[in-house]
Order: C-alpha cells, then sequence, then structure tokens
C-alpha cells in the first residue's frame, strides 16, 4: 500500500498528459538532461577566458571547442523545448503556446549567433577582418543582437512562468527556469547560461524519474 502511494505523482501537480501526437515527447527528459549538460560543460570550459572582444581568446582551440559544445546544446535545447512543452501545452494554453514560440524564435537566434561565434570569427580574427572584430559594432548589429538576447530571456522567462500556472512540472524548477530566462540574456558569455542549463537538466531528470514511476505504476 505505500509503495503504491510513493507512486503516484503529487496531489499539487496535474500529470503528465501524453497527447495523441507530439515530436520527441518520449525522449523529452533524456534531450532536457543532455541540453543541460552540454551547456553547462560548454560554459565551464569559457568561464576561464576573456570574453569580450578578444582575438587571442577567439583562436584559443579550448575557446572554440568550448563554443562548438555550446552550440551542440543549443541545439539539442530547441528539440528538448519542443518535447518539453508538449506536455504541459493543453494545460499552459494560449499563454504557454505564445511563451513557447518566443522562446524557440530566441533560441533559434542565439544559436544563428554562436554558429558565426563558432567558426566564422576564429577564421576572420586571423585573417583582415581582425581589425572589423574589434571595431564598434554598427547600429544594425547592435540592434539585431540586442533584440536576439531579448527575445531569448524573455521567451525563456515567459516560458517558466507558463509552467508555473499549468503545474505540470514542479515549482522549484519552474521557478529556475524563470531564473535562467532572465540571466540568459547574457546567456551567450559564461557563467550566465550555467542557471538555465541547471534548470533544463534537473528538469529533464525530473521527466525521466516520474515517467518511470507512472510506467512502473502502470505495469503493476
Amino acid at each position: 500500500m505505500t509503495n503504491t502511494a510513493a507512486s503516484q505523482p503529487s496531489p499539487r501537480l496535474r500529470p503528465l498528459s501524453v497527447p495523441p501526437v507530439w515530436p520527441f515527447l518520449r525522449q523529452a527528459g533524456w534531450l532536457a538532461i543532455t541540453a543541460g549538460v552540454l551547456v553547462l560543460i560548454a560554459q565551464i570550459m569559457m568561464w576561464q577566458f576573456d570574453q569580450t572582444m578578444n582575438l587571442e581568446t577567439s583562436q584559443n582551440p579550448i575557446f572554440i571547442a568550448a563554443k562548438i559544445i555550446l552550440l551542440a546544446g543549443f541545439i539539442v535545447l530547441m528539440f528538448a523545448l519542443i518535447a518539453v512543452h508538449g506536455f504541459q501545452a493543453q494545460a499552459a494554453g494560449r499563454f504557454g503556446l505564445a511563451a513557447y514560440a518566443l522562446a524557440i524564435i530566441g533560441t533559434m537566434l542565439l544559436g544563428g549567433d554562436l554558429w558565426f561565434e563558432s567558426f566564422a570569427v576564429p577564421w576572420w580574427a586571423s585573417g583582415p577582418g581582425a581589425v572589423g572584430l574589434t571595431a564598434k559594432p554598427s547600429v544594425v548589429m547592435g540592434l539585431g543582437a540586442i533584440v536576439s538576447y531579448a527575445l531569448f530571456a524573455a521567451g525563456w522567462t515567459l516560458f517558466g512562468i507558463a509552467s508555473v500556472r499549468a503545474r505540470v512540472y514542479p515549482l522549484v524548477i519552474s521557478i529556475a527556469v524563470i531564473l535562467g530566462g532572465i540571466a540568459g540574456y547574457s546567456a551567450l558569455l559564461a557563467p550566465w547560461g550555467i542557471v538555465l542549463a541547471l534548470a533544463v537538466t534537473m528538469l529533464g531528470i525530473w521527466i525521466v524519474r516520474t515517467s518511470k514511476r507512472l510506467s512502473a505504476s502502470s505495469a503493476s
């Protein structure tokens, strides 16, 4: 009797509901864990470097490797976001859908920025483009960067708020996502992306554990 009660989800949370069709749903937990761990590793690697307009840093093999790992983390983060939203899509309603869409756009924009920093910047830094990399950015480039950072931060912050409202995921994890979203304005610079990385990892672990408990309960 005690084992059966312990296997049930908390009465304060809505049960994980599975929509008829939703991409990557079965892999949601592991996608979130993978994304969080990749971002965390990259941020720790980057933390030891001068990350502000430094030509030597941009050509350092370790720093380049960290950027590529961070890019991989953001790619997986996109899939994780799609999957994780699936469990709360119905409960989150229109607000959750809008937050989800905004987080998708922000993640995509920063992913594009990371591709440029991972592959184009090291090449430019070692050639005639070095002058341009240390020059003051144009108004258009500056606005594009600010909008990208702002959309990423706003999207993940609102996604965390939508999770609090939906009550599918634990409140502590949802609040951690909100804090990660706020810090996410500077997510491309270490250590600011660590907060969201930890929040997403915790969410993934919770989904994996909860899914296993529910599967065991159903089997019994």
